[in-house]
């Protein structure tokens, strides 16, 4: 399989049908200049070096190279190799509400992209630890499944809005027993889930959910987003209205959160601007026991563009030794 890293530059291909049109033009234009002096084919014999064929030739030449250079500025890779390896480390999975309340401007730009800016900070900073992602609104589901590959966990979070749970509300409890489920079989002891959420309309027993967690050995922290005062949740253009027309008020549930983190054996932290809360977290879960893994992971594709780059100057070259005039023996038998 190839894949460009800039295929953008490709577009540049397109400029090849007008070097022959140029040439083209200029040609007509020589002739037409050329007729001034006398009849056209005097002219020629008089210049009985001068190759038009060459012209062409060299035109061809230098399109091909173009075409190689293009090609080689677009950063051709080939394969994909999967890469077998042993690491140490703690499991971490992490839930993220992404309910409408997430929505909230009390953080900029809002609380769930505060989230993935925090999150995504965080993943550069891991080393050895595996890591995973749960979304959760009413329901949840497994995002990313326990992975030690961080470029492909950036990629996943990257992709994640309100819209990625259809069904709205804050299932803590379920999101729990979803990442609970979802640590690898190699993984015992350091395992820890991270549930980031404002904890409001709690939908299940999500205290029971992580009591439930800290029995199979699993601990549970919480990050509270939001303020107590509580803000209007922007949508559609406007803010979120209830049944009887009032501004729906969204407020971190701060209480609930940290019941659940006793619960499971964790700790609650809130949520500033500054320091979003994941950084202490995770230095006291890699405190924990190392583990040790058998990972997967995709290294980097093989480049190819030194080689087509190569192409482009050897075709350069020879463009540039074919030179405008005939050959010397051509033009003492023509005579």
């Amino acid at each position: 399989m190839i894949i460009f890293a800039h295929p953008q530059f490709l577009l540049l291909l397109l400029l090849i049908p007008f070097f022959f049109i140029g040439l083209a033009v200029w040609m007509g234009a020589r002739r037409r200049r050329l007729r001034k002096f006398g009849d056209e084919a005097l002219v020629n014999d008089l210049m009985p070096s001068w190759s038009r064929s060459k012209r062409w030739v060299r035109a061809v030449i230098y399109s091909l190279a173009f075409t190689f250079l293009v090609i080689g500025l677009s950063r051709p890779q080939i394969g994909a190799k999967l890469k077998e390896y042993k690491a140490k480390g703690a499991e971490i999975m992490i839930a993220l509400d992404v309910s409408n309340s997430m929505l909230a401007q009390d953080y900029s730009p809002n609380r769930l992209e505060r989230a993935k800016l925090a999150i995504s900070r965080i993943t550069d900073k891991l080393q050895g630890d595996r890591i995973g992602l749960i979304i959760f609104a009413g329901s949840s589901f497994v995002q990313l499944p326990i992975t030690s590959d961080y470029v492909s966990a950036k990629m996943f979070l990257s992709n994640i809005s309100t819209s990625s749970v259809p069904i709205q509300g804050t299932a803590i409890g379920d999101a729990i027993n979803t990442a609970v489920r979802s640590f690898s079989a190699q993984s015992e002891q350091s395992r820890a889930i991270i549930v980031i959420t404002d904890g409001e309309n709690h939908e299940d027993d999500a205290v029971a959910a992580a009591a439930q967690a800290a029995e199979v050995g699993v601990k549970v922290y919480t990050i509270g987003v939001g303020s107590q005062e509580g803000q209007p949740i922007p949508m559609d253009g406007g803010l979120l209205k209830d049944k009887e027309g009032n501004i729906v008020v969204t407020r971190l549930d701060e209480e609930t959160l940290k019941q659940i983190a006793q619960a499971g054996g964790g700790a609650y932290v809130h949520a500033g601007n500054d320091e979003f809360g994941l950084t202490p977290i995770i230095s006291e879960i890699q405190k924990m026991q190392d583990e040790e893994f058998n990972s997967v992971m995709f290294e980097e594709y093989d480049e190819q563009f030194m080689y087509f780059l190569g192409v482009a100057l050897a075709l350069l070259v020879l463009e540039m030794l074919i030179g405008e005039r005939r050959s010397r023996r051509h033009l003492f038998e023509s005579r």
